[in-house]
């Protein structure tokens, strides 16, 4: 069996943990599955990044006449051209790791999508308009005419199912393939560089968009300020209005508390959650929240919102707050926290050979020739 990936959508550093996942599944298609052919579509600018997967020997390159830093030309050419690409490529199935599958597509290939969330319907006042009626349609236009659709927490299925009743029986939900390495790295090296010290900071993964609440975070801090003058909120992250996280900052004069570190390599990332005191995640809507995975799997206690799919995805093993908005409950439960004894959770279903294998069957079943 071929199976077709579509990668052009990826802009390296800039898709999050998107990114992250379909990086993750490539690694376990590829060491887990030694039956199947893959052939990755990729950019002329984004082909190099994904070049570490050719050392598995399933897996080819067919890299396309577009540029992924373009999200215009992108989707233009993936629209045009994609599915007649993979006609010539003689796939039997294309997988899209994201919503955007082609308006043409007369090849007779069988397409399976994932859509993470429906972020832009539950909060449209962060979109402009064009990208909310792109959106809408891309989700509904998947939703018609795929033939598997795949979401990542029971949270975003039921999202979809009462959106779009039509496709109940085609959306199924397939967990986030989580890979969790130990850094390598000493404690020194991230105390120099940050101007931190090891388990007197808490960590928080996240881009600075409104729905990651940060603003509620940052009062929790501007509170703690009274008794903890020394503490510290490190947070990792790019993407979102940097210009209104510092305006909040400086309007609470906590700017000796909170430490921007900017983009930072997976080993720096991972010694940043094995060395900190708690993980903070305040977002009020994930589809899935890889970070909490992260920080759990290294053993660190996690606070963290009951909204969308955070209990469901932590299984009731976190710290919650009731109200995400108030920044004295976060303060409480900060403290709370402080007096659980913390422990490495395996999260065993989020492992990469049992989710790969997971995404590979439904593939499977959906090979054209089996139609």
């Amino acid at each position: 069996m071929k199976i077709g990936i579509d990668l052009l959508w990826v802009r390296p550093g800039i898709n999050g943990g998107t990114e992250s996942f379909i990086r993750n599944l490539l690694e376990g298609f590829g060491r887990y599955d030694q039956k199947n052919e893959y052939v990755l579509f990729v950019s002329e600018d984004n082909g190099d990044s994904f070049r570490q997967y050719g050392q598995y020997l399933q897996m080819r390159f067919h890299v396309c006449g577009t540029i992924s830093a373009s999200q215009v030309k992108r989707i233009g050419w993936e629209n045009l051209h994609l599915d007649n690409a993979a006609r010539a490529e003689s796939v039997d199935v294309m997988f899209i790791p994201v919503y955007s599958k082609p308006f043409t597509y007369g090849s007779g290939i069988p397409y399976v999508c994932v859509i993470h969330d429906l972020q832009a319907a539950h909060y449209p006042q962060y979109f402009g308009k064009g990208r909310r009626l792109f959106l809408r349609f891309m989700w509904w236009f998947a939703c018609r005419t795929c033939q598997r659709v795949l979401t990542i927490s029971e949270f975003c299925r039921q999202d979809l199912i009462a959106r779009y009743p039509f496709a109940r029986n085609k959306i199924s939900t397939v967990y986030l393939p989580v890979i969790t390495k130990e850094s390598g790295l000493a404690a020194e090296d991230i105390e120099r560089k940050f101007g931190i010290v090891r388990n007197h900071y808490f960590y928080c993964v996240s881009a600075m968009l409104p729905h990651k609440n940060l603003e509620t975070l940052l009062r929790a801090m501007a509170l703690l300020k009274k008794k903890e003058p020394e503490a510290k909120l490190v947070l990792s992250g790019v993407g979102g209005n940097h210009e209104e996280f510092d305006a909040v900052v400086k309007s609470l004069e906590i700017d000796e508390m909170v430490v921007l570190t900017g983009f930072v390599t997976n080993e720096e990332r991972d010694c940043l959650y094995e060395q900190c005191e708690m993980f903070l995640f305040p977002s009020v809507f994930e589809g899935f929240g890889m970070p909490l995975i992260e920080a759990m799997r290294k053993g660190k206690n996690v606070v963290t919102t009951q909204t969308t799919c955070m209990r469901e995805v932590t299984q009731g093993k976190a710290i919650y707050v009731e109200d995400p908005y108030d920044a004295e409950e976060w303060v409480s439960k900060i403290a709370e926290a402080r007096t659980k004894k913390a422990g490495r959770i395996p999260f065993e279903q989020y492992e990469l050979g049992d989710v790969s294998r997971r995404y590979l069957k439904i593939l499977e079943e959906t090979d054209g020739r089996n139609l």
